[in-house]
């Protein structure tokens, strides 16, 4: 865990309740840690381990680059989230978070849902994502994908405008449908595709979008390619194929191998927006939460990703560098800076 930089690990085990969970906590120098719960039947307990550090560390560059003054965080449960006890799950997961007396809040993620942030609810304040809170994060993610885009459009071409632009959108899901209705307001031209047919119907029918075969999206040349499903979809079978400008989607982890995929892409000449900063608003609408903002404040903040991308691009040209290692450096400077201060929540 030292060579990782996490500050904490934290394992919480109720066996009578069907319980055993991971916390993990990467850095506190902004703010206490962030990051959801995720409730997944692992493989084994080190491969829990190593998810929760490994999005714990991207939860910290995310906020840092996103401007908000949140550490970087992570839980997961292990087992099958399909259970019927949920509420003892849960409630027995709001005794781990509380135990940390509030260097960690956790929220909603893969496996879990607002009725389960609930239950953590009744065991801790330290939660974000319940009812009565921010509301669903989907809109205003992609809010900020879709300033994303234009910020790459714009770096790209010297001119934001979305007008005629082609974009492959993969995944259609609560994101994915809102970027799209997003980017058809602007006049883009749409081609798109979902494991689930009943999604692809839905955004063909709304946004006069073209439908592929999930796999077929790789081939299709276009200006943008759009991920918003699941990562490591740009890896050593997928990249080969694309024929696009730009990609800037919302998926988490988009690139298989985080170094080698990011010079790769460089070098094929597309623009990459990294994953962490692109997909922000989800993270920035719960901070609003934490602070009180208004739905209006937190979208303001959200579009702020265009200028916050527009700069990675520039220092990734200044300094020939693939842009997710100009995101990376950016976020540790301000995490750097925090550290100076010498203020850790504790």
């Amino acid at each position: 865990m030292a060579e990782r930089q996490h500050e904490q690990l934290v394992f919480w085990h109720e066996p009578r309740l069907g319980y055993k969970g991971i916390i993990a906590i990467h850095d506190t120098s902004l703010g206490p840690a962030l990051g959801g719960t995720r409730f997944w039947s692992y493989g084994s307990d080190r491969e829990a381990v190593v998810d929760a550090l490994r999005l714990a560390r991207g939860m910290t560059y995310k906020a840092a680059v996103a401007g908000v003054n949140l550490g970087g965080g992570k839980s997961v449960i292990i087992g099958d989230n399909k259970t019927s006890h949920r509420e003892l799950v849960f409630r027995a997961h709001g005794r781990a978070v509380e135990s940390l007396g509030g260097r960690y809040i956790t929220a909603e993620d893969v496996g879990t849902s607002v009725d389960d942030m609930e239950y953590i609810r009744a065991e801790t304040d330290h939660v974000v994502g319940v009812y009565g809170g921010s509301g669903d994060p989907s809109p205003i993610t992609a809010f900020g994908t879709f300033n994303g885009i234009k910020a790459a459009v714009w770096h790209r071409y010297g001119d934001d405008a979305l007008e005629g632009k082609h974009v492959l959108v993969q995944g259609l899901g609560n994101v994915g449908y809102h970027l799209c209705e997003d980017l058809h307001a602007e006049g883009a031209r749409l081609t798109v595709t979902d494991i689930d047919p009943a999604r692809v119907r839905l955004v063909v029918e709304a946004f006069d979008a073209t439908p592929v075969a999930p796999d077929a999206i790789y081939d299709v040349e276009a200006d943008i390619f759009a991920p918003c499903a699941l990562g490591a979809v740009i890896n050593d079978e997928t990249l080969p194929r694309l024929r696009v400008d730009i990609i800037a989607g919302a998926a988490n982890n988009q690139l298989a191998d985080s170094d080698r995929h990011a010079r790769a892409v460089q070098e094929k000449g597309i623009l990459y927006a990294p994953d962490y900063v692109i997909n922000a608003g989800g993270l920035i609408n719960v901070y609003g939460e934490l602070k009180g903002w208004s739905a209006e404040r937190s979208k303001r903040k959200a579009g702020e990703i265009y200028q916050t991308l527009c700069r990675i691009f520039e220092r990734a040209d200044e300094e020939g560098l693939p842009t997710a290692e100009a995101a990376d450096r950016i976020a540790e400077q301000r995490i750097a800076e925090a550290r100076h201060l010498g203020r850790t929540w504790l």
